[in-house]
């Protein structure tokens, strides 16, 4: 039978865990009755019998009567001296229906509502035997400890549902929020234990989803509008290379829109990846200078074709613990951003430092900067200075954008800081392992 409320299911444990105890204590006390209180007794009758037969053989049937009569108001019975057929030998009634049958030597029993012991003599010519009211407890007396024992149960149920139960739902109650839309839903707990640790743990992944979510909602918007300025052009291009003399002109417009849409594409392509790539993939010891040589040769030619040149200072000896594809990506893009908006005949510095715990890896360029309040947004996707930073062409708005997520997730930072003249972009990326010359 499945269980559909926790309320119950603990309500039916703490039944149950009663049960078995109880079946345990009443195991535990017969087997004491058995193994200690019973030989204690058996030992008890043993001497009364033997000083009842010492009595009556010594002094007569006089004093076996005075003998019986004191354990009669002692212990509250009856009690008899019987000879080997059942004889009472103080009133010389035939008290045979007391004794066990044999071969029996001994008896103790509850017998219609009276309590009858029997022992025999090692020799068989006597039996000691004893009648007394069978005393069974009330209800009553027991009624409070029954009470007890319920309101305890009650208690600690209410203590596990208050304890267990409640939080839990609770957190099931905020995770039906999120499921609903409400990204904002998180668990409110200060606990330790591991219900504190499921709820920390659905607030993790509750933020990491809603950072997906809300930046897939914003790339979404992005891109269509993005994309909306070159296809407009694209689709105006078609039309006057149908109707335009200048054939060639018109397919050139053609082309460059295609170039544009393409490498929007691609940067998209490019920032889905580092997106999805939270766990990590492909993480392994990079050594930081091979990354920066390749991105030198990748970067040189763009640079000489856009009349400038790269200038690097310093070296890594460290490792990194990273992809080695998005790492390069990362540089790269920063210093592919730097060309882009530098003069002609200008450098673009790189310069690479370590501090015994990070690299830091500073491209600077020459160009117009980028006003004060946008220097933290323009890391944002899509997000471009067209009035300070158009004079040679913008790129898709992505480049940067990429190598912030790509550096934040090796742990490291990048931030922008104005120069005069241009920009100075600062990567700081955690060393593996640094090398320190001795």
């Amino acid at each position: 039978m499945r269980l559909k409320s926790l309320y119950v299911g603990t309500l039916a444990a703490m039944i149950g865990i009663l049960t078995l105890s109880f079946l345990v204590f009443h195991q535990i006390s017969d087997r004491m009755q058995k193994m200690t209180i019973d030989p204690t007794f058996e030992r008890a009758d043993e001497l009364e019998l033997e000083s009842a037969r010492g009595m009556y053989e010594s002094a007569g049937p006089d004093a076996l009567r005075d003998y019986l009569a004191t354990l009669n108001r002692i212990f509250h019975g009856s009690h008899f001296l019987l000879d080997a057929n059942g004889v009472d030998l103080v009133t010389r009634e035939n008290r045979s229906s007391l004794l066990p049958p044999p071969p029996a030597t001994k008896s103790r029993a509850g017998t219609h509502g009276d309590w009858h012991i029997t022992r025999r003599s090692e020799d068989g010519r006597y039996w000691f035997a004893a009648v007394s009211p069978l005393d069974r407890p009330r209800l009553l007396t027991f009624l409070p400890y029954y009470f007890l024992v319920i309101g305890a149960t009650g208690l600690l149920c209410w203590l596990a549902a208050v304890g267990v139960v409640s939080p839990i739902r609770r957190i099931a109650g905020t995770i039906a929020w999120f499921g609903q839309g409400d990204l904002s839903a998180r668990v409110l707990t200060t606990r330790e234990d591991e219900i504190g640790q499921l709820g920390r743990s659905f607030n993790q992944m509750a933020e990491r989803l809603e950072r997906l979510i809300v930046s897939e909602r914003r790339l979404l918007s992005d891109i269509s509008h993005e994309l909306r300025s070159p296809l407009a052009r694209l689709k105006f291009a078609v039309k006057l290379a149908r109707t335009s003399a200048d054939t060639k002109a018109a397919m050139d417009r053609v082309e460059r829109d295609v170039d544009r849409i393409t490498s929007l594409v691609s940067d998209i392509v490019e920032i889905t990846f580092v997106e999805g790539d939270p766990a990590l993939r492909g993480a392994e010891t990079v050594p930081l200078a091979e990354i920066l040589d390749a991105v030198m040769q990748d970067c040189a030619v763009e640079a000489e074709f856009r009349g400038c040149s790269l200038e690097m200072t310093g070296r890594s000896e460290g490792d990194v613990m990273g992809n080695r594809e998005l790492l390069r990506r990362a540089i790269e893009n920063v210093v592919r951003n730097a060309i882009r908006y530098s003069p002609e005949k200008s450098i673009v510095a790189i310069s690479v430092t370590e501090n015994g715990r990070d690299a830091i890896i500073a491209v600077r360029d020459h160009g117009p900067g980028v006003p004060a309040d946008t220097l933290t947004r323009i890391f944002d996707p899509f997000y471009r200075v067209e009035e300070a930073r158009n004079s040679n062409g913008g790129g898709s708005g992505l480049g940067l954008s990429i190598a912030k997520r790509a550096v934040e997730l090796h742990h490291g930072s990048i931030v922008a800081h104005n120069v005069s003249p241009g920009l100075r972009v600062e990567i700081t990326i955690p060393l593996l392992l640094t090398t320190v010359s001795q």
